[in-house]
């Protein structure tokens, strides 16, 4: 069977994400796509504004739906800072037989040597990497045993920070964000003091 795992701070969901999850499940023909939301981002550590159930629950109303995707949420009950390779050491150990891929965006290549124990970790899966239809790969990381696959994503240029301040400024969020994760964020009124 094949696996994807793809992780963030989902503050809030949006389609950039839900996109990346979809190109990369048919493209590289995957049987099951996790979603893995983190406790804390170890190279953004301002990045997460809402709590923990709060991120789970608008991620769960965003993808109840769809059976393709899955969401675990390992990284919020571990707490502290979510390093990829704690996660990719519980799923190898949950799914021993299995190829398991972690998807990111193409702009983390450059980044990877940074990663926490990344020579392990590029022993424990392989990379999904998404880069927009057309354009070259940027950059190649120097990673002994290390299996990259391309993904031409459909790379939307949103970001939750920016999500954020449109609710705090009382924009709309309709056609960045799933509509039911949107009920969520209005019903419990998120973002609303980030300053």
């Amino acid at each position: 069977m094949k696996i994807g795992f793809l992780g963030g701070s989902f503050d809030p969901v949006h389609f950039g994400h839900l996109l990346a999850a979809q190109d990369a499940y048919e493209q590289h023909k995957l049987d099951r796509l996790i979603l893995v939301p983190a406790a804390q981002a170890p190279l953004k550590p301002n990045d997460v504004q809402s709590s923990s159930e709060d991120r789970l629950a608008m991620l769960r109303a965003a993808i109840e739906w769809d059976h393709r995707f899955e969401i675990s949420d390992i990284e919020l009950r571990r707490g502290g800072v979510s390093y990829t390779i704690d996660s990719a050491r519980h799923f190898r150990n949950l799914y021993p037989n299995d190829e398991l891929y972690w998807v990111i965006g193409g702009d983390q290549l450059p980044k990877l040597h940074l990663w926490k124990d990344i020579n392990e970790l590029a022993q424990l899966v392989e990379f999904i990497f998404l880069e927009r239809p057309g354009y070259p790969i940027k950059a190649r990381a120097d990673i002994p045993g290390l299996k990259l696959h391309r993904c031409d994503g459909h790379l939307l240029a949103i970001s939750s920070t920016e999500l954020r301040e449109r609710t705090r400024r009382e924009l709309s969020l309709d056609y960045f964000v799933p509509h039911k994760a949107i009920v969520y964020i209005k019903e419990h009124s998120l973002y609303r003091d980030i300053r």
